[in-house]
């Protein structure tokens, strides 16, 4: 049984997307009702940056990042860089560099992939800025770049967004430091290894998300997902770690909260 009292944090969506355009109003509406007390808005690409800007002076409870997605290396530009340090220095509701990482399931350059994720990460830490990390088929070769890092004590810390990994896999990056974020694939019944994973990461180590619009959780699976819907997500883990949904809500909330220095 959900707690409305509950506060969550939802701390990965992208709302600047045009299935949005007709109803943000209501869906911000549907949020609020659901507990969910602040979002953090992840960034896909620099020409994003304005529109996101602009949603968070309408909803005063949103953060978000600036950074380019393994999958959008085309809008790499020389100049890149430079726009994203000054969009994270221009506005202290940037709280995170990403949505960056790899993903070798939707594509297969990888050197391309590294050639703006290095300069990401070393952004990050040059600015003491967390990481969002997308890691589709990925796992070794994420690991080896956060470890060369660590070794040369420029790493920076971070979140492993919308999990899919299994046992080893989270293990490995939960002592590389980072948090694991779960989704509403976690709610989906074959989902075995991402349920071991939430039965297992530590309470002071994860947190909670929808990455909407995508990968809506049971029972809205099929459709357009949104903030409010992380309650599932809530739900999932509290039902996997057997304890109550204030509980689960209280600890990923304060976690968000630390990792991205949020109010």
């Amino acid at each position: 049984m959900s707690d409305q009292k509950s506060s969550i944090i939802d701390s990965h969506c992208h709302i600047v997307f045009s299935n949005f355009d007709e109803d943000r109003e209501k869906v911000a509406e549907r949020w609020r009702s659901q507990g969910v007390k602040a979002l953090l808005h992840a960034c896909v690409e620099p020409s994003e940056i304005p529109a996101i800007k602009s949603l968070a002076d309408q909803f005063h409870e949103m953060r978000y990042s600036v950074g380019v997605h393994p999958l959008d290396v085309h809008h790499w530009r020389p100049e890149t860089l430079n726009v994203l340090k000054n969009a994270a220095l221009d506005d202290k509701r940037v709280v995170a560099i990403g949505e960056l990482g790899l993903d070798l399931f939707k594509a297969e350059n990888l050197s391309e992939q590294l050639s703006i994720l290095m300069p990401q990460l070393k952004l990050a830490y040059e600015l003491n800025l967390p990481v969002i990390v997308h890691c589709r088929d990925a796992a070794k070769e994420m690991q080896e770049v956060f470890s060369k890092l660590t070794e040369e004590n420029c790493c920076p810390r971070g979140v492993m967004h919308c999990w899919s990994g299994n046992l080893r896999e989270m293990r490995d990056f939960l002592d590389l430091g980072f948090y694991i974020s779960f989704s509403g694939n976690v709610t989906f019944k074959k989902a075995i290894d991402i349920h071991e994973c939430a039965r297992e990461v530590p309470s002071t180590r994860f947190l909670v998300e929808t990455d909407s619009p995508f990968l809506s959780p049971v029972p809205h699976r099929g459709k357009r997902n949104e903030p409010s819907f992380v309650r599932h997500v809530v739900e999932k883990i509290s039902e996997l770690k057997g304890e109550s949904f204030y509980e689960i809500a209280e600890k990923s909330t304060q976690n968000a909260r630390k990792l991205f220095g949020l109010p």
